[in-house]
């Protein structure tokens, strides 16, 4: 595929499309629940709850949304992920080449997530791509988080890009819903978490088999774009 104009920034998602995070979670997650003397979860099914923030993760997982008891498992889970982040978390094949690659097309490059910045920051330093990113935006960064446009027209603004020329990678529903809302392209992973649903579900303009096909569609579509053009600078 092509996209419509010069792709001049690139947002990618943490969890789910850089990291599989979903042991770490799950683990952290189980924790707490044998903390508060409520039966563990499997893994799959914690995974179908990733992607809107810890504490919606929280109260799927104890199966409430009482205020008090909310805080006070989310206390309890954000003490549990403390200690198993960065365990057993794994970088997804293609992510390191896919990075090198759109660094070799300087196209500055954010992260957007809805993780807390107390756990974004430390997790991308302990895998080592903490420096590819020239801006990381958290789930408690701004008052509004994915699938809310604000974080990715935040980003444009700091890049000083058009949202059609930002492209967002991600792996879930609230990646593509944010991606549309800020009119920027998207295109999707099939691995990561999608609270059920099949990657084809999503509203992407191109599913691909990893960060490093991304940068390879980026680079032909800049190409047929814009044959003989240099890239602006990161």
């Amino acid at each position: 595929m092509q996209f419509a104009r010069l792709i001049e920034a690139v947002i990618i998602d943490l969890d789910g499309t850089l990291v599989d995070t979903v042991p770490d979670i799950a683990e952290a997650a189980n924790r707490m629940l044998a903390e508060l003397n409520l039966p563990r979860r499997p893994e799959t099914e914690i995974a179908s709850f990733i992607g809107k923030g810890i504490r919606n993760l929280v109260a799927r997982c104890i199966a409430s949304t009482d205020a008090d008891r909310l805080d006070a498992a989310t206390a309890v889970f954000e003490r549990h992920y403390a200690a198993t982040s960065g365990t057993l978390s794994r970088v997804y094949p293609g992510v390191r080449e896919g990075l090198d690659a759109l660094h070799r097309l300087r196209l500055p490059l954010a992260c957007v997530t809805n993780k807390a910045a107390g756990f974004t920051g430390p997790l991308l330093e302990h895998f080592g791509l903490i420096n590819d990113f020239k801006l990381v935006v958290s789930g408690d960064t701004l008052a509004k988080k994915k699938p809310e446009p604000a974080p990715l027209l935040h980003v444009c603004r700091q890049f000083g890009v058009a949202p059609q020329a930002t492209l967002s990678i991600g792996d879930s529903p609230n990646d593509t819903q944010a991606a549309r809302a800020a009119n920027c392209p998207v295109v999707c992973v099939p691995y990561g978490y999608r609270e059920g649903l099949q990657v084809r579900e999503l509203d992407c303009d191109a599913i691909v088999s990893s960060l490093e096909a991304a940068a390879e569609l980026v680079q032909s579509s800049n190409s047929a774009n814009a044959p003989g053009h240099s890239i602006r600078q990161a």
